[in-house]
């Protein structure tokens, strides 16, 4: 928990992993404070998402006044950069009417981001973007784990190994420029002129799991594979490299069966969901 008492104005947020009740949680919360939510999660701010993104029902965003929710389109280049921008902006607005504001989300890097500040990156040419993306795809984890090892030593002695989107990430700075991601990343924390309140969820390994497997039946059931066969014309974009697209995407290029892609969503989520626990429990 991180606060600072001496600044009127507040920032509350709540964090955890993926289905562990953290919208429900935040907008209770938010009603309490009389506050708006702001969302913190990367891929939910796109407007063609919403079953496989889990976006809170209509009802829910109706409770409380959301931001970042379906505010933007999957052709926008969105990432941690942008977002704290947006959110910074965004929270000076909600400060004018209030003396709190929620943010709620489960991207780890959007959160610290806006915490702590985040070096400017430099810009991908799109093709490396697609390149490394159809490579990834026909080669597997292996391939990326192996490029970022002899490419970028550096990175890889403090990389996420099994996360493929942090790995790309890494691998088309290299490309791009030569030099190691680390390079742009500085040890200075920016200080924020309010202050921040973090509260992370938890709950046991079998509860959750459980919970995840029941929502990924639910996402199936309200036609998440309609959703992405409609955005299947993007499916380079980084945002429908993840869990519940990319298993789908399998599906209908006929390489898996649909049984086989909705069990493969559930271990990748659960496989997901604790590598933000091990995230969150470094950072908060």
């Amino acid at each position: 928990m991180i606060s600072d008492n001496k600044l009127t104005k507040k920032v509350y947020i709540v964090a955890g992993p993926t289905a562990v009740g953290k919208t429900a949680y935040a907008i209770q919360l938010a009603q309490e404070l009389g506050s708006s939510i702001i969302s913190a999660d990367s891929r939910q701010c796109y407007k063609e998402l919403c079953i496989g993104v889990a976006r809170p029902s209509i009802e829910e965003l109706a409770a409380v006044p959301h931001y970042f929710i379906a505010s933007h389109s999957i052709t926008e280049d969105i990432n941690a950069g942008y977002f704290e921008q947006y959110a910074l902006q965004k929270v000076e607005e909600l400060f004018q009417h209030s003396d709190s504001v929620v943010m709620v989300g489960g991207t780890g890097l959007y959160i610290k981001a806006f915490m702590e500040g985040i070096d400017p990156m430099p810009i991908i040419p799109e093709g490396i973007r697609a390149d490394i993306i159809a490579a990834y795809e026909q080669k597997g984890l292996i391939w990326l784990q192996n490029e970022l090892k002899h490419k970028d030593p550096l990175f890889w002695e403090k990389a996420e190994k099994q996360n493929p989107q942090r790995l790309m990430r890494a691998l088309e700075v290299f490309l791009a420029t030569g030099k190691s991601i680390i390079t742009y990343r500085s040890a200075a924390k920016k200080q924020r002129p309010f202050g921040i309140e973090t509260k992370l969820l938890e709950m046991p390994v079998e509860a959750l799991s459980a919970r995840i497997d029941q929502r990924v039946e639910m996402m199936i059931a309200q036609g998440l594979v309609k959703e992405v066969e409609s955005v299947i014309g993007y499916r380079n974009k980084t945002a429908l490299q993840t869990v519940g697209y990319k298993e789908i995407f399998d599906y209908l290029d006929g390489d898996i069966s649909l049984d086989e892609a909705i069990h493969q969503i559930k271990v990748h989520t659960r496989q997901y969901a604790k590598r933000q626990l091990t995230w969150f429990r470094k950072y908060l």
